[in-house]
């Protein structure tokens, strides 16, 4: 592939690396540090004048900081003559501040969505938005891939009773991508309705549907303190499941998220790797994770390319 960079930002190099490795490219140089004010300083280490380039940084760990590299390694690329710089953003940062659900709230997301534009970005690749209107805060192009299809095939290959599953969507927001995935394995699907006092906090659960004698996959986009799913396992046990497992695609976990996914009675909880997830998995046995960097790759390899990304939507790449 001539005439193609790809660059890692500091918060997922383990993604970065298998992207490079899956599309045979090295990943380029470029040095990311902090003064003793805590200023972040990049320094891209070739020369990207006329090339197409890709930056890969996941919304993660020190969000802010990981947010404002990505928006000075973009600048810094374009500044120096980039024909074309997209941002690759496996989680998207603030993707739940979509809307103003109450006075005075911000819409944080369509604020990245200003910051990345002006920064210079020309195309976003991003996985599983929380919202996928959040790609209408763009005037760039966005390709919003999904890992479901990833999702199918893990269950199919790890879940040996799955023809006598229910799907189920632990929020009315997440029945869209629970219906798809129960409609493509010819499942039943169940939604658990929650009301909640204030954030991160549920207050009352109700299912819809049945789970009786059955394994029961709750499907979400992403668990970050993991009340709502560690809630929704208790219910579907008390309602009759065999087994409960857990498929998300961003796994924030943070706060008591570990601890509590620890006495939970998830048979597994899987995750893909658009966040790292290696140091969880030492406190955590019940985690597994999918990886998804060929999806990423391929989505790269298409847009370089000039060639249609929506096959993406339905298979997983060889």
């Amino acid at each position: 592939m001539p005439n193609i960079k790809i660059f890692s930002g500091s918060s997922h190099p383990d993604l970065s690396q298998k992207i490079a490795d899956r599309l045979g490219l090295e990943l380029g140089k470029v040095v990311t540090k902090k003064f003793s004010n805590q200023e972040t300083c990049v320094e891209i280490g070739e020369s990207v004048r006329g090339e197409d380039v890709y930056i890969v940084q996941s919304g993660c760990g020190e969000i802010n900081d990981n947010l404002m590299e990505l928006l000075i390694m973009i600048n810094a690329c374009k500044i120096a003559s980039a024909s074309r710089v997209t941002a690759v953003i496996p989680c998207f940062p603030y993707a739940r501040q979509d809307k103003k659900d109450k006075s005075r709230a911000p819409i944080s997301a369509k604020l990245v969505a200003n910051m990345l534009s002006v920064s210079g970005a020309d195309h976003i690749i991003t996985m599983d938005l929380h919202a996928s209107q959040i790609q209408g805060f763009f005037d760039i192009p966005v390709d919003n891939l999904y890992a479901e299809p990833a999702v199918l095939k893990w269950i199919k290959e790890n879940i040996a009773e799955w023809k006598n599953c229910t799907i189920v969507s632990p929020d009315a927001g997440g029945a869209k991508r629970v219906t798809s995935i129960a409609d493509r394995l010819n499942v039943d699907f169940a939604l658990i309705h929650k009301e909640r006092k204030k954030a991160n906090e549920v207050d009352r659960m109700v299912l819809v549907g049945d789970v009786k004698d059955r394994v029961a996959i709750l499907v979400d986009d992403m668990a970050d303190t993991c009340g709502t799913i560690c809630h929704a396992a208790d219910k579907l046990i008390s309602a009759g499941a065999t087994k409960v497992y857990a498929i998300l695609t961003h796994g924030i976990f943070s706060g008591p998220a570990i601890s509590r996914i620890n006495n939970a009675c998830f048979e597994a909880v899987v995750v893909t790797n658009t966040i790292p997830q290696e140091e969880k998995m030492r406190h955590c046995p019940k985690i597994q994770v999918i990886d998804i960097s060929m999806i990423l790759a391929e989505a790269i390899r298409r847009t370089h390319n000039g060639e249609s990304v929506s096959y993406l939507f339905s298979h997983v790449p060889l």
